[in-house]
């Protein structure tokens, strides 16, 4: 969600600030700012809007070379200029840029007004800035002043501090948002996603929860809430400079959606077991026998992440005969599950951050339940929570909306019950069937991702439309769900989805000429039912677009998209293709902002 940058060196901190907080407008906001130490002076310039704005406000000739700077998704107080980070305490003298959720921000603020302070925001970080400011004043060092103040914060925070009066050192804290140390040759850099940091380390350490870093130009420490240090590895940034930049794309989702056939080959690469025609998952860290003792799978996950768990456990079951179920994370952790020692929990997220996502797994871990992550950011706190995993190895996905992180997920969820299912009942042949399939996937979807003609013809002829059914029968419902959440997340349009049976049970009082229809339909033993369904829709005169495997004849759809047949489990991510393509036109033919769609963040780091 929101972002944060850092730096202290020798050079000028502002472009540094300016050009990483543009690195992280991908995850979504609608305000921004900086704030700067120089000759013991503390100067603050944000604004409601895009980085760019912010950056006008800064005089030309202003340097310093401590500074901090966020761009902020709203969650307490609306988008102004008021409730943009930084935020101050009264005196001007410390600085605060805060992501993540205060839960006793309402005690917190009687407080301080009690004491006298005037609040110039309605956030619930501006809070911290006044209360470091108090502890400052007996405290030795910014940093025990930071550690007193969060022994009496409930909730979750990535945190920056500066110190008017002690420059030269940025203070971080970090529980439950993300927050990572950039290491320099005489200059540090401080983020809250590596991604900002490329143009300038490759070096980073990652905060767990609970530590507390004084950064400086010359190095960092690492402690505790008591002040006890703590060591914490370095680690390298795999990201590269050219997987952030549009590369010609129009817009980032296109080069994502464009770059699927390559990220397949990357999640497939090594883990295609061609001799046993099965599949390699060593990162699962699970033993023969501790596989073979499972009996239940539970996916968690948020958003997308939720609906490839939901098409990800019936390709599993499927293949590997396991009973397997998906469930939102956020409703997970609030039901006080029952952890199952017979069953391996999944955790999904792209960015590994995801706040619902990663407390279900310290639950699970806490109750003694054996849970594995996938998730595509390496280095991540749910990566680093789980005793094991997946990587998706999708590369950067910068645009909001998912598309190759969900087809890669996917491919995943098809590798575990391949996996899974030739240690159980899978036969040796239909594992080749598989295996080959796997190997030609990524041709048959660079062959998909050519179809942008057809689509966008299909984009413009319903751009005015107002509402749209997607439907479909077993995994078709799955691809649906998705395909209903694109088009509404990056064009803003109602969409729907719904299991093909239930149109009659409901949902049918509502089709009519004005209401289109996207029905998936592989080839399977299912395509009798499916047609019947559109047959109904179509007498009551609603438009129906077809996606399907098999050319239909004999059924009047006013569209078709005909997607090559393959294996079996192979077919609904072939389907999810047109489905992308088809949700990117209609928000570029209504004139939509398709990388960063309002009120929508990348990583949704708070509840």
């Amino acid at each position: 969600m929101c972002g944060i940058v850092g730096y202290v060196g020798s050079r000028s901190a502002i472009p540094v600030l300016l050009e990483g907080l543009r690195r992280l407008e991908y995850r979504g906001y609608d305000s921004a700012g900086v704030a700067i130490v120089r000759a013991n002076k503390l100067a603050v310039y944000k604004s409601k809007g895009k980085v760019r704005e912010v950056a006008q406000t800064v005089p030309k000739r202003v340097r310093a070379s401590v500074g901090i700077g966020h761009t902020r998704w709203a969650t307490h107080g609306e988008p102004n200029d008021q409730n943009a980070h930084p935020h101050v305490d009264s005196g001007n003298r410390i600085a605060i840029v805060h992501n993540g959720i205060i839960e006793n921000a309402h005690q917190i603020r009687r407080h301080l007004e009690e004491r006298g302070v005037a609040l110039a925001s309605d956030t619930d970080s501006e809070l911290l800035a006044h209360l470091i400011a108090f502890e400052r004043e007996t405290a030795a060092t910014l940093a025990d002043a930071v550690r007193q103040v969060l022994k009496s914060i409930s909730g979750a925070y990535g945190l920056c501090v500066v110190d008017r009066d002690e420059p030269g050192q940025i203070v971080v804290a970090r529980n439950g948002s993300p927050a990572v140390i950039g290491i320099g040759d005489g200059e540090m850099f401080v983020a809250s996603d590596s991604v900002a940091l490329v143009r300038h380390t490759t070096n980073v350490v990652y905060l767990d929860d609970g530590d507390v870093a004084t950064v400086r130009s010359d190095g960092y420490e690492i402690t505790d809430f008591d002040a006890s240090p703590v060591e914490r590895d370095e680690s390298a940034i795999e990201t590269s400079i050219g997987s952030l930049e549009k590369d010609g794309f129009d817009h980032f989702m296109l080069k994502e959606i464009a770059d699927q056939p390559d990220c397949i080959q990357r999640t497939l690469r090594g883990r295609v077991d061609d001799r046993f025609n099965s599949a390699r998952l060593d990162g699962l860290n699970l033993s023969a026998q501790d596989l073979l003792s499972i009996r239940r799978i539970k996916i968690l996950g948020c958003g997308s992440a939720y609906i490839s768990g939901l098409i990800g456990g019936r390709l599993i079951e499927q293949l590997a005969r396991v009973p397997v179920d998906a469930e939102p994370a956020a409703e997970f952790r609030y039901r006080n599950a029952i952890i199952e020692p017979d069953t391996l929990y999944l955790a999904v997220s792209q960015s590994g951050e995801t706040y619902d996502t990663q407390i279900a797994v310290e639950e699970i871990k806490r109750k003694g339940g054996t849970v594995r992550g996938i998730v595509n950011a390496v280095g991540s706190s749910i990566a680093r929570t789980c005793d094991g995993g997946v990587y998706l190895h999708a590369g950067p996905e910068i645009s909001v909306v998912a598309t190759k992180t969900f087809l890669s997920t996917l491919t995943v969820f098809v590798l575990i019950g391949l996996f899974l299912g030739r240690m159980r009942d899978m036969s040796p042949g239909e594992g080749e069937r598989l295996t080959t399939a796997l190997a030609a996937f990524p041709g048959l979807i660079a062959d998909l991702v050519e179809q942008h003609e057809q689509i966008e013809a299909l984009a413009r002829k319903y751009v005015d439309f107002k509402n749209a059914y997607f439907i479909g029968r077993n995994l078709g419902y799955g691809m649906a769900m998705e395909g209903a959440l694109k088009l509404k997340e990056v064009s803003y349009l109602h969409a729907e989805a719904y299991p093909a049976s239930e149109l009659k049970h409901g949902p049918l009082a509502l089709v009519s000429p004005e209401t289109v229809t996207v029905a998936l339909i592989p080839d399977d033993d299912l395509i009798e039912r499916n047609l019947a369904s559109i047959e109904e829709i179509k007498a009551r005169r609603g438009p129906v677009v077809a996606i399907t495997q098999v050319p239909l004849s004999g059924v009047s759809v006013d569209d078709e998209i005909v997607v090559p047949k393959t294996h079996p489990a192979l077919a609904p991510l072939a389907m999810l293709i047109p489905l992308q393509i088809l949700a990117y036109y209609v928000a570029l033919h209504r004139g939509c902002d398709i990388d960063q769609p309002r009120n929508l963040a990348k990583s949704v780091t708070v509840e």
